[in-house]
């Protein structure tokens, strides 16, 4: 008897519908064809011990399965479920009526369990778009998947469940998650608030400005100066996820196996934060079995490096084409997938090796070669891209003993969320521009656009401060930031001379 099953495979982030076929004739030979790798080769012993435990028998008969199409590679053990329900259909030890109607995949243990697996939430949009009325998963996963709407979706805990599911014996219980109503709640739970952040008004002026229009930002000061712990406050004033980005995010999550214990959607904008030892592989996606990377994994929120000087110089240089694209291609001779990478690169480091050339009153035991050296390590170009770059000065005693706490979180997030509403009436019109950070030299003309005495107070600062042409188009992006938080249609002068003032750490004038 032909029977076919239906599963999914995951490629870059977008789900394929895969067709397992199975035929039994007689005989007593077992063939798997369709590009298995070895984790699918081995579902067979899988398959044969849980069958045995749940109470059944592995069918004696000649087995030929198929995994369509069959020049896509099929790797990973998901596979497990669909295969034995295929081959005990096959065999007619369950019935086969209900099967095209749904989607399977997870994995077996030897006693049947079901274990979880990744990729779960593009499989159910998958199954949705394809009009299956169901998708059967591990329970471990259910939640994930019933987050897409206008689907049944089951957890099963074992394998015995779903055979007797097919066989009509019991009635498995749909998953219902009210997807709306947990994603709004969640969007406010921070672990940490910029109250508990004593002085250092500027640098959370600058945090404030960056969040607005999501552009990139470096703190560069001593060692205990506040820099990670400012950055780690920076998702708390962030405007909330959309419904859509969330979806879009969680996706990357689940097909990495990121996502948390409980399922749904994600509420909170990522925060990655690699080690300065990671790899460029790591960091951009791809390996043998293609994964995202750091920078697709905080798509849509925060990729925080710290120590920035300590990270290998090419790791860092793979950053700068998707600073600009906002996506990243990985091709490799096998494959070639695309991956997001909206993110806004947080970074900081020491002005030096020792850590202490700009300390009010530590003395810094570096040579100027040796400082030179030190930031050399981060390229021109990378930094071009960087928009703000803010010195952190250490806070003196009297302000780290003052127990007045500092401006909340939530009122800095209403002033970013205003801008931001700013900025998406502004660019409605323009599909993948939502922020000024994403303006390009046509739009900076058009809605960037200085007056005589901004002009001029530009033009003395390019010529001082000897910036480059992707600086001056930094500057005038942040100004426009900065208008847009003071609700100004226009940029003025003192908008420029806040951004200019955030440009000071340019090499020419840092390094002396």
């Amino acid at each position: 008897m032909l029977v076919k099953v239906f599963g999914s495979a995951i490629q870059g982030i977008d789900p394929l519908l895969i067709t397992i076929e199975v035929n039994s004739t007689l005989g007593c030979m077992f063939y798997l064809v369709g590009l298995p790798d070895n984790a699918v080769k081995e579902s067979h012993q899988r398959i044969i011990s849980a069958l045995q435990v749940s109470g059944y028998k592995m069918p004696t008969t000649n087995l030929i399965i198929n995994m369509a199409p069959a020049d896509i590679k099929k790797e990973g053990a998901a596979y497990d479920l669909p295969l034995a329900i295929g081959i005990m259909a096959a065999a007619e030890k369950i019935k086969a009526d209900k099967l095209p109607r749904y989607m399977l995949m997870g994995e077996l243990s030897l006693d049947g369990t079901l274990q979880p697996i990744k990729g779960v939430l593009p499989m159910a949009i998958k199954a949705r778009e394809l009009g299956f009325e169901g998708l059967i998963v591990p329970a471990a996963n259910a939640r994930e998947a019933a987050v897409v709407n206008k689907l049944t979706v089951y957890g099963a805990s074992n394998l015995k469940e779903v055979l007797r599911f097919f066989n009509d014996e019991i009635t498995l219980e749909p998953t219902i998650v009210n997807t709306r109503e947990e994603f709004y709640a969640q969007q406010s739970a921070f672990d940490f608030d910029f109250d508990e952040v004593k002085g250092q008004e500027n640098v959370k002026r600058a945090l404030e400005v960056a969040a607005a229009g999501s552009h990139n930002i470096l703190l560069i000061g001593s060692p205990g100066s506040g820099k990670s712990m400012l950055a780690k406050r920076l998702p708390s004033i962030l405007p909330p996820l959309s419904l859509a980005e969330s979806l879009e995010t969680t996706k990357i999550h689940s097909v990495a196996g990121k996502l948390s214990g409980h399922g749904g959607l994600i509420s909170i904008r990522p925060f990655r934060s690699p080690h300065h030892t990671i790899s460029t592989v790591a960091m951009t996606g791809g390996g043998s079995y293609p994964q995202p990377g750091e920078i697709s994994l905080a798509h849509n929120g925060i990729l925080y490096l710290d120590e920035l000087p300590e990270f290998q110089r090419q790791v860092l240089e793979v950053l700068r084409q998707p600073l600009e694209d906002r996506k990243i291609s990985v091709s490799r001779i096998r494959f070639n997938v695309e991956y997001p990478a909206n993110f806004m690169l947080v970074a900081s480091m020491n002005p030096c090796p020792c850590g202490y050339y700009t300390h009010p009153t530590k003395a810094c035991v570096c040579s100027p070669g040796q400082v030179q050296k030190y930031l050399n390590r981060i390229s021109g170009p990378l930094l071009d891209r960087i928009d703000l770059q803010i010195e952190v000065i250490p806070v003196p005693f009297e302000k780290m003993a003052d127990l007045k706490p500092g401006e909340p979180s939530a009122v800095i997030r209403e002033r970013v969320i205003r801008a931001r509403q700013i900025q998406e009436q502004r660019y409605a019109n323009l599909p993948g521009v939502h922020s000024n950070a994403q303006m390009n030299s046509k739009l900076l003309h058009q809605y960037a656009q200085p007056d005589e005495r901004g002009l001029q107070l530009l033009k003395t600062a390019m010529n001082r401060l000897n910036l480059s042409a992707r600086a001056y188009d930094r500057i005038l992006k942040v100004s426009r930031t900065i208008a847009d938080l003071e609700g100004s249609e226009q940029i003025q002068s003192h908008h420029l001379a806040e951004a200019i003032g955030y440009r000071n750490l340019d090499r020419e004038d840092w390094a002396g």
